[in-house]
């Protein structure tokens, strides 16, 4: 073989290129999918979750029990945060989304709006999405 020839046979084709992006372009969809999947099944989990609260809530009122209680909940968050270190799941952003959750909670126990008082005001110069 001709060093031309074999110089050409080593030089990907246009057709080649376009089915290697196509590939590509698949897998990334079928990525995609699976994230929109695990986010289903995590809406399913928290709305799991609110109802158990909101059943703990009935239970605390009926034993006249304050909503709040501190040392279950920071058990709850460690608890969280060394499954995370084990899982190798970032500890910091599971402790972050442990006490939204928790500041939900309360905040469904207590009737109030989610979010209130914990979530900062837009005076504050604080974005959402910082």
């Amino acid at each position: 073989m001709t060093p031309d020839a074999r110089a050409a046979r080593d030089v990907p084709s246009d057709s080649n290129a376009a089915s290697g992006a196509e590939d590509t372009r698949s897998q990334l969809d079928s990525l995609r999918e699976r994230i929109s999947d695990v986010d289903e099944r995590l809406i399913r989990i928290i709305g799991e979750r609110r109802d158990l609260v909101i059943e703990i809530g009935r239970i605390k009122a009926i034993l006249d029990l304050p909503v709040m209680d501190p040392a279950r909940e920071a058990t709850v968050v460690r608890r969280a945060a060394v499954r995370a270190r084990e899982l190798g799941v970032d500890e910091e952003m599971t402790r972050d989304v442990i006490w939204r959750i928790i500041a939900s909670a309360r905040a469904t126990q207590e009737e109030r709006p989610a979010g209130w008082p914990e979530q900062p005001t837009a005076t504050q110069g604080d974005s959402p999405e910082s």
